[in-house]
Formats: C-alpha cells, sequence, structure tokens
C-alpha cells in the first residue's frame, strides 16, 4: 500500500516536488490571459469566464444578505455549533499574536520604534472543487479581523449560477466575513487583484487553490500582496514502537484522501511497526468513501523508512521540512526541541493532524513543500505592516553625522553625505 523504501530513497521520494517549467509555463499563460480581460473588462470579462468553466453566471457575484440569513436555516444546527467552538479556540490562540506599537529606543536625544498597522481590505479566496472548506473560511478570515483589517471580502466558485453551499455562508457570518461573491478560479484573483465595478480591490489575497489560480496569485503578487504559493498538502509521521499502528494508519490515510497529489510518510524505528501500519492501512481504507483517492496517494507519492534511531529520525523529517509532523514517540513533548523545520507539530497518540485542521486554534495555512525551511503558517502577522519612525534632535545628529558622511562617501553617494553635512553646519 506505502511504499517501504530506504533512507536515501525517502529522501529522494519526499523531496519537494516542482512543476516543471513546460507545465508551469501553460498554467501561467493562461492565467495572464484571463487577468488581462478582466483588468480591461471588468465584469463582463468574469462573467464570461465563470460562464465557460462553472457553467452559467449567477444574476449578481454578491451574495445577498437575504441568501447568507437564509443559509443558517439549511445548516445542522451541531455542525454550526462545531463551527463556532472552532472559530472561538481560533480566535483565542490568535488573539495572543497581537502586537502593539512600541518605542524600541528612548534617550534624551533620540527615539525610534515600530508602528503596527492592518491592511486596510483582505480577499479571501475559497476553493470549491470536490469539497467544501468552511474551516478555511474561518483559518484565513479571523486573523485578519483579529489584526483590525477593515474590510474582509471572499471569493468562492458556484456552479450553474446556484447559490452559495450554506455552510460556507455560515462560516463567513461566524468568522466576520464583510462581503461574499461567487466568482472562483484565476478571474476571482484578478478580479480582488484590479478590482471591477461589481467586485472591490483589495491589497492582500490570501486562501488556497488549483495551479492555475496559484499562477494567478504569482502573476498579481506587487500589485497586492499574497500569502503563498501553496503545494499539495503532506504530513510526516515520526513513530516508535510504542505508537498505535491504527492511529498511524488513520491519520496516513487521513492525509492522502485530500487528492492524488497528496503526500504521507512514515518515519519510524520499528520494522514491526511498520509491518502493522501496512496491515490496518489495507483494512482501514477498503471502507473510505475517497478510497481510489487514497490508495493512489500512498502507492504513488507516499512513503516509509525504518530508521536506527529517533535522532536520525528527526534528521529525515527536518530535511524534508514538512506541513504537517505528527510525533507519535514515547514522551514527545521531549522530542519537541528537535524539530527544526515543520509548519505544524502535533504531539502524542491522541493529537491527530484533523484537529489542527478543524478546531484546536493554530492556524492550518501553513507552508508546504519544503517551504518551512524558512518560512511560517498563516497568522495575525500576515494583515499588519510594521513601519519604524526615528526622531533625532540636533546634538543627536552631531553625533551620528561623521559616521553617517564616511558610510555614505564609501559607497560614493556624497548626497547622502551632504543630507547630514549641511544641517551641522548651520548655528
Amino acid at each position: 500500500m506505502i511504499p517501504l523504501l530506504t533512507p536515501e530513497q525517502f529522501l529522494q521520494k519526499a523531496a519537494p516536488e516542482r512543476t516543471n517549467s513546460k507545465q508551469q509555463q501553460v498554467y501561467l499563460q493562461a492565467a495572464n490571459t484571463i487577468i488581462t480581460d478582466v483588468q480591461e473588462q471588468g465584469d463582463q470579462a468574469v462573467r464570461n469566464y465563470i460562464e465557460k468553466f462553472d457553467g452559467q453566471a449567477p444574476a449578481s457575484f454578491l451574495v445577498t444578505e437575504k441568501e447568507r440569513k437564509k443559509a443558517w436555516n439549511l445548516v445542522d444546527d451541531q455542525v454550526i455549533r462545531s463551527l463556532q467552538r472552532a472559530a472561538d479556540n481560533i480566535r483565542e490562540f490568535h488573539r495572543k499574536q497581537l502586537q502593539n506599537s512600541r518605542i524600541m529606543q528612548a534617550e534624551a536625544d533620540i527615539t525610534s520604534g515600530q508602528l503596527f498597522r492592518p491592511i486596510d481590505r483582505v480577499g479571501i479566496y475559497v476553493p470549491g472543487g470536490t469539497a467544501v472548506y468552511p474551516s478555511s473560511v474561518l483559518m484565513n478570515a479571523i486573523p485578519a479581523i483579529l489584526a483590525g483589517v477593515k474590510e474582509v471580502v471572499m471569493t468562492t466558485p458556484v456552479k450553474h449560477g446556484e447559490e452559495l453551499t450554506p455552510i460556507l455562508a455560515v462560516a463567513a457570518d461566524i468568522a466576520g466575513v464583510t462581503n461574499i461573491y461567487k466568482v472562483g478560479g484565476v478571474q476571482a484573483i484578478a478580479a480582488l487583484a484590479y478590482g471591477t465595478e461589481s467586485i472591490p480591490k483589495v491589497d492582500k489575497i490570501v486562501g488556497p487553490g488549483n495551479a492555475y489560480v496559484a499562477a494567478a496569485k504569482k502573476l498579481v503578487y506587487g500589485d497586492v500582496g499574497i500569502d503563498m504559493i501553496a503545494g499539495p498538502s503532506e504530513v510526516a509521521i515520526i513513530a516508535d514502537q510504542t505508537a498505535n499502528p491504527k492511529y498511524v494508519a488513520a491519520d496516513l490515510i487521513a492525509q492522502a484522501e485530500h487528492d492524488t497529489n497528496a503526500r504521507a510518510f512514515l518515519i519510524t524505528t520499528s520494522q514491526e511497526l511498520a509491518d502493522r501500519v501496512e496491515q490496518a492501512l489495507i483494512e482501514q481504507i477498503a471502507s473510505l468513501p475517497r478510497q481510489d483517492i487514497a490508495e493512489t496517494s500512498l502507492k504513488e507519492k507516499g512513503a516509509a523508512v525504518v530508521v536506527e534511531s529517533l535522532d536520525e529520525a528527526f534528521a529525515l523529517s527536518n530535511q524534508i521540512a514538512p506541513e504537517h509532523l505528527e510525533i507519535q514517540v514515547n514522551n514527545p513533548l521531549s522530542y519537541l526541541s528537535k524539530v527544526r523545520h515543520a509548519g505544524s507539530v502535533f504531539l502524542g497518540d491522541y493529537t491527530p493532524e484533523a484537529l489542527g485542521d478543524y478546531f484546536a486554534g493554530p492556524n492550518h495555512v501553513l507552508p508546504t513543500s519544503g517551504t518551512a525551511k524558512f518560512s511560517s503558517g498563516l497568522s495575525v502577522d500576515d494583515f499588519v505592516k510594521k513601519t519604524t519612525y526615528i526622531y533625532y534632535t540636533k546634538a543627536a545628529l552631531k553625533q551620528a553625522g561623521k559616521d553617517v558622511i564616511a558610510i555614505a562617501n564609501q559607497e560614493q553617494l556624497e548626497g547622502h553625505g551632504l543630507a547630514v553635512q549641511k544641517r551641522l553646519e548651520d548655528k
């Protein structure tokens, strides 16, 4: 079910997957055409592409207040309560990330510090392919609103001009989304980046999407901010002989059912555990509704490896820098210091990735494809700008002046030095 490899083979298979340049060019060219059309034709281009890709375009892109209220009557009460509890956890976790503007240095003649200011307007893209993702609405919108973003708008596709999937409307209300637009694909990214008659231009776009959406986000970056370019979702599980093979197998399957490109990895110190996990995979996957997807993912993208020690296990994990890292070993907290590169860590037998995906509070928008080596998951910081400031009196400038002039002259930017010198010459 899941290939058992040597450490060398494991690293090769677990290496970040990159779209080949030829295929990437196809995505970029298609996205660029759509973006240009939306820039030039606004709503009409958006409507044309909805009809081309999703069937009939909706009469209005904006989801009305009536539609949003109606949605609450179409979602199970238990699901609503679960989403509300999840939102409470997400708010509580992210609220502690908030920072205030602060003075960094305060002396008689010098003051310097940082201003923390929220982005004005943020757009959230919510995909609508084989499944709907109310959890992504919560994870993207709540940190933005906590950061103080004044307007959070959301776009998501609908098929054949139908109404928005009710649970997405409910999640948007719980999170505090300002407006929702029934637009998906590259045309949604273009509309958010440049604005149309109906859809406002935003300052930053966040949220996952397919390869064309990812290409569009690359192209509009610079005109607007983006969160990240997400690759296939992934999990690595480090397990010793004390791990429960049923739990390990269930967590591998949970990752694999996302799509056929999802990546699930097992790193264990026990050959016996690896064998028992393989058997548990066969048993559990047989009743899975998305069995074909999970099987393909495990066989083609997954891998297992047996190592000599937990030190070696963590060394391998740090090399691949997984999006999600589960540590199912005896006394897992004692090994947290060995983690150098991972998007989010799940400790112990009773902390499956699904808990973090939906409910616990930390964000599930995480770096993939090895980018956890240099980037972090979505947080309040992604919606805040930090502006530094300095204030010098004349006496303070006199103290620093010679050094500034010396460095400016060394860089052959004498005008910089002159800007200081002219001030020092005044009595």
